[in-house]
Order: structure tokens, then C-alpha cells, then sequence
């Protein structure tokens, strides 16, 4: 049993290390595999989606367009090489603050209703990632209404 612990904590560390990059760039990976893994759920990842993937990586994070495709790039290896999301939580959950988790499960709200709908797979998977992430319910609930007040502005414009 012992041996199986060692093993996963040395493989991780192996993974971070192999990734070579400093904490911040991973703490973007993890956030841009979440919402990837939201854009492509319903089986139709868009150009409206990933335009509103890179749009809250400039806003958000202030990165330019190459880092941003980079980063792209970056989590779509990430993800294809991980067998679940919990790699990509427990990263968010190691340094980023309540706050800052709760802005990210409301990136991850956008990215669902990035084209005017909500699918039951989409809301199952913010469901499960607000439980990995130790969101509650109400914050959770609270988010996804402020997106879908902000998407009923922006469309009556």
C-alpha cells in the first residue's frame, strides 16, 4: 500500500516536472483544461466557444494571443493524457483561494452557455467539477445566474 502511495506521488511529481513550467502557467493549464473539457462535452466544440475561451484568457489573465493558443495547445495534451479532471482540481484547489476557484466555476458557466443552451452533460459536469473544486451549491447557483443576467444584457444590446 505504501509503495502504491509513493508511486502516485512520484509520478505526479515526474508530470509537473516533465511539464517544466512555473506555477502560475499550471494553474492557467488546469483552468483552460476545465473549461476545454466544458466546451467539448456536448460533442460540438465551436469557434464561438474557443473565441470565448481565448477572450477570458486575455480579459482574466492578461495573456497575449500566442500564449493563449499555447496554452490551448498545452491543456489539450493535458487532457489527453489524463484519465479524469481531479489532476486539473486538485491544482486549482492547492493555490487558488475560494474566491478565485468561484470566478473560475463562473468562467466554466460561460463556456456552457457560450452558445445559448445548457446540456444535461454540461450541467452534470459543472455539477461534478463545483464538488471537486469544493464549491456549494448556493455559490454554484449564484454564478450561473450571474452569467445567464449577463448573457440577457448583452443580448438586449
Amino acid at each position: 500500500m505504501i509503495g502504491l502511495l509513493k508511486n502516485i506521488f512520484t509520478n505526479e511529481l515526474k508530470n509537473d516536472l516533465a511539464l517544466n513550467i512555473d506555477r502560475p502557467h499550471k494553474l492557467h493549464i488546469a483552468t483552460c483544461a476545465l473549461l476545454l473539457e466544458m466546451a467539448k462535452i456536448d460533442g460540438e466544440f465551436n469557434d464561438s466557444e474557443r473565441q470565448d475561451i481565448v477572450a477570458i484568457f486575455k480579459n482574466k489573465y492578461h495573456l497575449t494571443a500566442d500564449e493563449i493558443s499555447c496554452l490551448i495547445e498545452a491543456s489539450e495534451e493535458e487532457l489527453e493524457k489524463s484519465i479524469d479532471l481531479w489532476r486539473f482540481t486538485n491544482q486549482i484547489n492547492k493555490n487558488y483561494s475560494p474566491d478565485e476557484k468561484i470566478q473560475i466555476i463562473e468562467t466554466v458557466w460561460q463556456i456552457a452557455y457560450s452558445d445559448g443552451k445548457l446540456d444535461k452533460h454540461e450541467d452534470y459536469l459543472i455539477h461534478k467539477l463545483a464538488e471537486l473544486l469544493n464549491i456549494s451549491h448556493k455559490h454554484l447557483i449564484e454564478t450561473k445566474l450571474k452569467v445567464l443576467h449577463c448573457n440577457r444584457v448583452k443580448d438586449a444590446e
